[in-house]
C-alpha cells in the first residue's frame, strides 16, 4: 500500500481493516458535515435520491477542507466520496458512471448487477480506453475523456489523474472503486462466475431491501432465507478475496457482521446536523 493513496476506502481495505461509510444527501450543510465524519467514505445516493450532478458537484467542493489539507499536507480527503448512481446493471448506462468520476467521486455504486456483462460493462465505464497491447487492458475502458474537473477536486495534474484514475484492485494504485450490488437471486447464482471473469470489481454491497422482496419476505432482515441469501453470498466472496458490504450496521450488530466477514460496513444515513449510526469512535477501533 502506498503513503499517497488518495482513497480512504481502499486503503482501509488494503490494511486489513473494515471500511466504514455511511449514505449521503446532496445538499451543501450535509456535504459539510460529512467532511470530517468518523467514516472512511461516504456514498452520495443518486438511485433513489434524484440525479443531479450539479448537486454532487457543489457537494463535492463543500467537502473540501484547506485546513486539513494544510495540517496534514496531503490532498487525500478525510472522507472519501463515492456515488450510488440510479442506472441498474441491466441498463448499461455508462453515462452516469462517466459523469460522476467527472466530478471527482473516487468510486460508483452500481444497483443490480445481476450478470458476467453487467458486471464488465460497470467496471469498464470507469476505466479509460487504452491500446489492446497494454497491461491490464480487460475490461476494455470505454470511460470518455474529460478529466479536468476531476483532476482537479483530486489536487492532481492531469497525467497524474490518468495514472492514478483506474480501477481497484486490477490496478494496485487505482483510486477508482467498482462496488456491484447484490440484489437478487440472479445475481447470487451468477456472483462466482462474475468474480471469477471480470477482474476490477472491489466491494460487493448487498441489496438487504430488493433482495428480501424477491425472496417474499420484504425488510425482513433477519428471516432466514435473507440470512442464508447473504451467508452464500459472503461465501463466494470470500473465496474470490473480495470485500463484501453491509448497509444496515449499528452499534448492536457490528460485531457479528465483523465475526462473519464483513469489510464494508454502512451506517445509518445521515440527518440534518449531524451524523447517527455506527462510527469508528462508537466501534473502538
Amino acid at each position: 500500500m502506498s503513503d499517497t493513496r488518495l482513497n480512504g476506502i481502499i486503503r482501509a481495505l488494503e490494511s486489513g481493516k473494515p471500511a466504514l461509510s455511511a449514505f449521503s444527501k446532496l445538499d451543501k450543510q450535509t456535504a459539510i458535515e460529512m467532511s470530517d465524519a468518523p467514516y472512511d467514505g461516504i456514498v452520495f445516493e443518486m438511485e433513489h435520491n434524484p440525479y443531479d450532478v450539479g448537486a454532487l458537484g457543489d457537494a463535492l467542493q463543500y467537502m473540501l477542507n484547506r485546513a486539513e489539507i494544510a495540517r496534514t499536507g496531503s490532498v487525500a480527503p478525510r472522507v472519501t466520496p463515492v456515488a450510488r448512481i440510479p442506472a441498474n446493471g441491466v441498463e448499461m448506462n455508462q453515462s452516469f458512471a462517466k459523469q460522476v468520476l467527472d466530478r471527482g467521486c473516487y468510486g460508483v455504486i452500481w444497483p443490480h448487477v445481476a450478470t458476467v456483462e453487467q458486471a464488465s460493462n460497470a467496471v469498464a465505464a470507469c476505466r479509460y480506453a487504452r491500446p489492446k497491447n497494454a497491461p491490464l487492458y480487460e475490461p476494455k475502458g470505454v470511460r470518455g475523456d474529460g478529466p479536468a474537473n476531476a483532476a482537479r477536486y483530486w489536487g492532481v495534474d492531469t497525467a497524474e489523474y490518468y495514472a492514478k484514475a483506474d480501477v481497484w484492485p486490477l490496478a494496485p494504485h487505482g483510486e477508482i472503486l467498482v462496488g456491484l450490488m447484490c440484489e437478487s437471486t440472479e445475481a447470487i447464482e451468477n456472483l462466482d462466475e462474475m468474480l471469477a471473469e471480470v477482474p476490477g470489481i472491489g466491494l460487493i454491497l448487498i441489496g438487504e431491501g430488493d433482495l428480501s422482496q424477491q425472496l417474499g419476505v420484504p425488510r425482513q432482515y433477519e428471516h432466514p432465507e435473507v440470512l442464508d441469501a447473504m451467508r452464500r453470498i459472503l461465501a463466494i466472496c470470500g473465496k474470490h478475496g473480495v470485500a463484501v458490504g453491509h448497509p444496515h450496521v449499528t452499534t448492536k450488530n457490528y460485531q457479528r457482521l465483523l465475526d462473519e466477514g464483513y469489510r464494508f460496513l454502512m451506517s445509518a444515513p445521515t440527518r440534518s446536523y449531524g451524523v447517527v449510526g455506527l462510527t469508528r469512535e462508537s466501534a473502538g477501533y
